[in-house]
């Protein structure tokens, strides 16, 4: 995202910025509470979440080192739509307000690169909003498994585990349905010769039957 900066502005970014550690289930910013700044991951992973009117979960997309949140709020003068968690041990720097807006107003070329995050990133909450709206709970389960396998990886060279580990309720709040739904179709995916589980991992056997499963040949 910093790639349109000369060196003086990656010199005001970088001597302003602070890298903090953060343990799993620590939060970086509470929905409805005004941005001071934004966020960057440096390890780890962080998942960012809205909570429903009847008081669950929804968790919108995952963040992994490179990714960075709480600009849409910061650039729209709005408060944060949404909280953002530790879900894995992280590293996470924090640019102040002042200076991502310095810069940002003095180089075109990142602002232009900073609309068009924020333009991406409207676009796959409208995908998963369709998804929701559309498709039934087993397609959504085998596309999120999907997603994960494309977005995170694989632990290790050739292994098929899925590099990130979460718990099953995690998984039923990206889904958008309950914790037993998400454990009775892991069971049967299980069964079907889809996946396997280790712990909380995911090892995807079967990609072409999960790819119909999520009717993404329809």
């Amino acid at each position: 995202m910093f790639a349109d900066l000369d060196g003086a502005e990656l010199n005001t970014i970088s001597s302003h910025k602070s890298c903090v550690p953060y343990k799993k289930g620590q939060i970086l910013f509470y929905e409805g509470t005004r941005p001071l700044g934004i966020f960057c991951v440096n390890k780890g992973k962080v998942k960012v979440s809205k909570m429903g009117s009847n008081g669950k979960e929804q968790i919108l997309f995952i963040c992994q080192p490179g990714d960075f949140l709480g600009y849409r709020s910061l650039l729209s003068e709005e408060f944060y739509g949404a909280s953002a968690t530790v879900i894995e041990e992280a590293a996470v720097c924090f640019i102040p307000k002042s200076d991502f807006l310095t810069v940002l107003n003095s180089n075109p070329g990142f602002f232009k690169t900073m609309m068009k995050a924020v333009c991406h990133e409207l676009g796959v909450m409208e995908e998963k909003l369709a998804q929701l709206a559309q498709k039934s709970v087993r397609e959504r389960l085998a596309a999120t498994i999907l997603m994960l396998k494309e977005t995170y990886g694989m632990e290790g060279g050739e292994s098929e585990i899925i590099d990130i580990a979460l718990s099953r309720e995690d998984l039923a709040n990206i889904v958008g349905t309950a914790t037993e739904t998400v454990i009775r179709l892991l069971s049967e995916f299980k069964s079907d010769g889809l996946i396997a589980l280790q712990g909380k991992k995911i090892k995807v056997l079967d990609s072409d039957s999960l790819l119909r499963e999520a009717d993404f040949y329809g």
